[in-house]
């Protein structure tokens, strides 16, 4: 069964055109996915089709009405959906989270806009998501991403290995890549990644997935559950860190100092 994606929105545009370019596109082509775009407008409130107001207890700017939400909901929800709020204060999406909505059958996508929300709002979704600490103009980018980061795990949407070695699928960062020329501007390709040794390359890359993780996101390594290959992996390449380091160290100190 493809996943259906309802999305509600002031601005449309913003929303259609990045879906109608490259995966996403060639996902809805071969029938994975279904995305239909609303403008929340169409649930408006008299003949201007008003969707905001004034806050109670004054305040700069506007904030969402209650009824137009409720309106466009009472029409596309199902027993199925999940109903999605952008906000800054919800969840924090996550690869995890991605993983979880792709098993979904129905999303549907609330995109705020002014100041936000009328409170009652939020007891209408299911769930309420946030692609990080810092205010947009409105819940159209954040829904975009969350819609590309799904839309690639559908089964049959990309090649399935892509997904599986790819940054966080893991809990770790990916480990660098390369490709031709073998050479560029000195820099060479790690000679174990041409020597055709399957089992070295793969240790290897997970060396430097747990090399870059540390370096980049030692958070993610916080609490992990490691295998007896990652936890040895993980020392030497704390122990190779400290030796650098004291390396660099040595090298400043003996160093002349000017005067």
């Amino acid at each position: 069964m493809p996943l259906e994606i309802d999305v509600l929105t002031l601005f449309p545009p913003m929303v259609e055109g990045p879906l109608r370019e490259s995966i996403p596109a060639r996902i809805q082509e071969q029938g994975l996915a279904t995305i239909r775009v609303h403008d929340l407008r169409t649930w408006g409130l008299g003949r201007h089709r008003t969707v905001d107001d004034y806050t109670y207890g004054g305040g700069a700017g506007m904030v969402m009405r209650p009824e137009p939400v409720a309106a466009a909901l009472a029409q596309l929800r199902r027993p199925d959906s999940i109903v999605i709020l952008l906000d800054p204060a919800g969840r924090v999406f996550a690869q995890a989270v991605a993983h979880e909505l792709a098993t979904a059958t129905h999303l549907v996508f609330l995109c705020p806009r002014y100041e936000g929300v009328d409170e009652r709002i939020r007891s209408m979704a299911d769930m309420e998501l946030s692609i990080g600490d810092y205010v947009l103009t409105g819940g159209e980018l954040g829904a975009l991403v969350i819609i590309d980061a799904v839309l690639r795990l559908l089964p049959g949407a990309i090649d399935a290995a892509s997904t599986q070695e790819e940054s966080f699928a893991t809990g770790l960062l990916e480990y660098p890549q390369y490709t031709r020329p073998a050479t560029f501007e000195g820099v060479t390709v790690p000679p174990v990644l041409v020597s055709g040794h399957h089992e070295q390359v793969r240790k290897w890359r997970l060396r430097e997935s747990l090399r870059r993780t540390l370096q980049r996101r030692p958070d993610l390594l916080e609490g992990r559950a490691m295998t007896k290959e990652e936890a040895k992996l993980l020392a030497d390449v704390r122990m190779q860190a400290r030796t650098e380091a004291a390396e660099t160290q040595a090298s400043a100190d003996d160093t002349p100092q000017p005067g």
